[in-house]
């Protein structure tokens, strides 16, 4: 298998906007939704994804 490498200036690579702009809203949350998960993944190392626990404390 022959290996091959382009190298190209930001400037020409091409941008993602308009493949984006194509896709359905569906389509496009379930990518972010994969994005958001991996993040997790990396960010909390493999921790289970759970609600925020919000605590109010209330003077009568």
């Amino acid at each position: 298998m022959k290996k091959v490498v382009n190298k190209i200036k930001m400037k020409q690579q091409k941008s993602d906007f308009s493949y984006w702009r194509k896709q359905s809203y569906k389509k496009r949350l379930e990518a972010l939704e994969i994005i958001r998960k991996q993040y997790h993944q990396y960010q909390y190392n493999n921790a289970q994804p759970r609600l925020q626990r919000v605590y109010t404390i209330i003077k009568r």
